[in-house]
């Protein structure tokens, strides 16, 4: 603990905000969603079709919008993507407890989908620009507080269950427009063409932040002919879309986004298969050690990655890790159900410490292979692509579930362990190629 509070002074106040940020809105998304279907079966009386499409509305909201929220963010500054978010947040929590009718419900569903589209790549690209030289340390902190808050949402949610599901709904909107306040006050102003590296010094003052207003509207979106003004929507992403080794890198770290979804698809059915009525339980110490592990293990973690490997050797080691994390399961005999609970246990917490070592390099490489320009835009593009990969991965794991499972669910796990070497071969193939260098950084005109 003393490392992690070490570690977040050394950054400016504004990055140190952003950390606590996430850490509050991962506690009350946390706190809430893993009780809301339960909320709307049981105490609304939904229908399970009614239930699948207030969930579904509020993950094609956050997927399918990620781009449009990185494409604000550059152009109109991170700090109005960040702080609507947080106001959406704000209504749509509070909604999800207070109505019963599944109108007011979807609508509620597709506001909180929206609003972390809206802050989630303008809070990634912020912190990078704030970061500077040291965006993986960064990131490495920040994924502790991510995981801190999903860590501990679900215990406080449980325990206001106690009292009721308004309570957890209106807490967590407590929180949200707590947020809201606290970034309206003291969140610096801050915009993409800031983004290029700075010194600690020039971090810590005041002015910096100051001129922000002006950096905006003078010179905010240049282009490579000069101040020519903001750039169309349509040039904007076209000049993301064109960033082929960023395609490229997105493409092939698509799976790793697959496997790590399965904390929420095929291990609770596992645990489901092998326990049968303890395996909810099971389920729910499986979220507790993959947070945990990332909670204790990111820091070690990171600092021992850039000892020992290159960012593009400690991304394909780590992607190799995870998919290697679902191997004991796959060497596990069926019917054993200690057997199957440790295989379960050792999966998830591997697969958590090397998504540790992967991530803090994966968000560098997107703002490296962007050349710190429209760093927001590049977040949400990749986003939306990582999103429609977990659709169609799941949608396939799924399927060779239900046919393999009761005869050779091996099969499964093997499908899993290659999609891990398959990410790590595809990103060591594009760090040879040249494909994964730093993007070159326009100078701004003077």
């Amino acid at each position: 603990m003393r490392r992690i509070l070490s570690q977040t002074r050394s950054f400016s106040p504004a990055a140190r905000l952003l950390m606590a940020n996430q850490f509050a809105i991962n506690l009350a998304f946390y706190m809430l969603m893993p009780y809301l279907a339960a909320h709307l079966s049981g105490g609304l009386g939904l229908a399970a079709w009614a239930v699948g499409l207030v969930l579904g509305v509020r993950n094609l909201s956050q997927q399918g919008m990620f781009l449009i929220g990185g494409t604000l963010a550059d152009r109109l500054g991170y700090k109005t993507p960040i702080l609507t978010g947080c106001v959406l947040r704000t209504g749509g929590f509070a909604l999800l407890g207070w109505v019963d009718s599944l109108p007011a419900l979807i609508a509620a569903s597709a506001a909180t989908g929206f609003a972390g589209a809206l802050f989630n790549p303008a809070v990634r690209a912020y912190l990078a620009a704030e970061a500077g030289e040291r965006r993986v340390d960064a990131f490495a902190l920040f994924n502790v507080y991510y995981q801190a808050g999903m860590l501990l949402g679900p215990l406080v949610g449980l325990a206001l269950l106690a009292a009721d599901f308004r309570a957890v709904c209106t807490t967590a909107a407590v929180i949200f427009a707590a947020l809201s306040v606290l970034q309206a006050r003291t969140l610096p102003a801050h915009h993409d063409t800031d983004a290029h590296p700075r010194t600690a010094d020039a971090h810590r003052t005041a002015d910096a932040h100051r001129t922000a207003d002006a950096h905006r509207t003078a010179g905010a979106h240049r282009t490579a002919a000069g101040n020519a003004g903001p750039p169309t929507v349509w040039k904007q992403w076209r000049r993301v879309v064109s960033n082929q080794p960023f395609l490229l890198f997105s493409a092939a770290m698509t799976g790793s986004y697959v496997l790590t979804f399965q904390v929420y698809l095929v291990l609770p059915l596992a645990a489901d298969a092998a326990l049968g009525a303890d395996g909810t339980r099971a389920t729910s110490g499986l979220f507790v050690i993959s947070a945990a592990v990332a909670v204790a293990g990111q820091l070690r973690l990171t600092g021992w990655a850039k000892r020992r490997f290159t960012p593009h050797q400690a991304l394909a080691a780590g992607l190799a890790a995870m998919g290697a994390a679902f191997v004991p399961l796959a060497l596990t005999p069926a019917g054993s159900a200690i057997g199957s609970l440790t295989a379960l246990a050792v999966s998830v917490a591997v697969l958590a410490a090397a998504g540790a070592v992967v991530y803090p390099f994966e968000m560098d490489t997107v703002v490296a292979l962007s050349g710190n320009e429209l760093v927001a835009t590049h977040y949400g593009l990749y986003n939306t692509v990582s999103g429609f990969g977990i659709t169609l991965g799941n949608l396939a794991l799924g399927a060779l579930w239900d046919a393999a499972h009761a005869d050779a669910p091996w099969l499964v796990w093997a499908a899993l362990a290659v999609t891990g070497a398959a990410c790590a071969t595809a990103v060591t193939a594009l760090a040879r190629t040249g494909r994964l260098r730093p993007h070159p950084v326009r100078p701004a005109p003077a």
